[in-house]
């Protein structure tokens, strides 16, 4: 079955998508509080005012292995209010949301994790040989131990939120509404992208780094409409954002780590910063993927339209 279609199979009035986006929001806000609080308690008690708070950088306060779990909670938060949505509000599984196969295959996301785990683990090798006055060893077993744990277990939640809003509900939920498949895949990506419009990336790179996170939106898309499914979204996210906290980190990025390395050059916003990733990485990925998996049709799926069933059976999809 296509994967936004089926869709059709359970409550799925636009209404319920609104409702349920600013549901998982609530979710996500609520589970911010922990960071919030533990930030501003410890910023007050190493002499900040109360009156500054708003200019520091909370993000900053805390130790980073401390930071990093309490800003990963709020996405296990946000996960829960994804579950009650599906389920409660739409009548919908898990499952359907993820993919059109009759079973989630673990294999392609597990392809895509060690896949693109590889690939990307050996780009930073590769730049670290080459260009080593730009990093510093940051290694220290006790911490990076506590950094791994930490990542392992709530990296993947943090991406596979973002992956099942984005790839998952609002795909299918955008899907519905313009009965077709490119709105939804270039609503989702822009949108993806302006969210990490507040990342310090931003603020340091410049607005130019957001063709970088909206097309990897459209990467992201892409794979999951021609696959039918999310699975390789889910690998390759998790795989990009794991490996990536615990090789490297700089203080100018919104995971700062005690990862392997510490990128200490100052970032540029050229060729390689953008230009490789979206133009030349993720076009060989694309054709990598469509090889392995035998993708055809590539301009129904992408731009095809969405037929609405003529008899509706509302129920949940097993």
């Amino acid at each position: 079955m296509n994967f936004i279609k089926q869709a059709f199979h359970v409550k799925h009035e636009f209404w319920r998508y609104l409702v349920g986006s600013l549901i998982i929001a609530v979710f996500a806000i609520i589970g911010q509080v922990p960071f919030a609080v533990a930030a501003i308690v410890k910023y007050l008690r190493e002499g900040g005012s109360i009156t500054s708070v708003e200019e520091q950088d909370l993000m900053t306060v805390l130790e980073p292995n401390l930071n990093l779990f309490l800003m990963l909670l709020s996405f296990a938060i946000g996960f829960i209010g994804l579950i009650i949505v599906v389920k409660y509000l739409h009548n919908q599984t898990m499952r359907s949301v993820t993919t059109a196969r009759p079973k989630i295959d673990w294999k392609r996301i597990l392809f895509a994790f060690v896949f693109w785990g590889i690939v990307s683990s050996g780009m930073i090798l590769i730049d670290y040989f080459a260009n080593p006055e730009d990093y510093v060893l940051n290694f220290q077993l006790n911490r990076f131990l506590i950094l791994a744990l930490i990542a392992v277990l709530l990296i993947p939640i943090q991406t596979s939120l973002e992956e099942y809003i984005f790839r998952g509900y609002l795909m299918q939920g955008f899907g519905l509404l313009a009965k077709n498949r490119w709105f939804p895949l270039i609503m989702t990506s822009v949108i993806f992208g302006g969210l990490h419009v507040f990342n310090p990336e931003v603020g340091k790179l410049g607005y130019g780094v957001m063709v970088y996170y909206i097309g990897t939106g459209l990467f992201l898309g892409i794979i999951t409409l021609m696959d039918e499914g999310m699975e390789l979204a889910l690998g390759f996210h998790a795989a990009n954002n794991l490996f990536g906290a615990l090789l490297v980190s700089a203080d100018w990025t919104v995971l700062q780590t005690h990862s392997v390395l510490k990128d200490i050059s100052e970032p540029g916003q050229g060729f390689g910063d953008i230009v490789i990733p979206v133009f030349i990485v993720f076009p060989i990925l694309l054709f990598i993927f469509a090889k392995k998996y035998n993708w055809t049709n590539w301009n129904d799926k992408l731009f095809g339209n969405i037929e609405e069933p003529i008899v509706e059976d509302i129920k949940t999809i097993d």
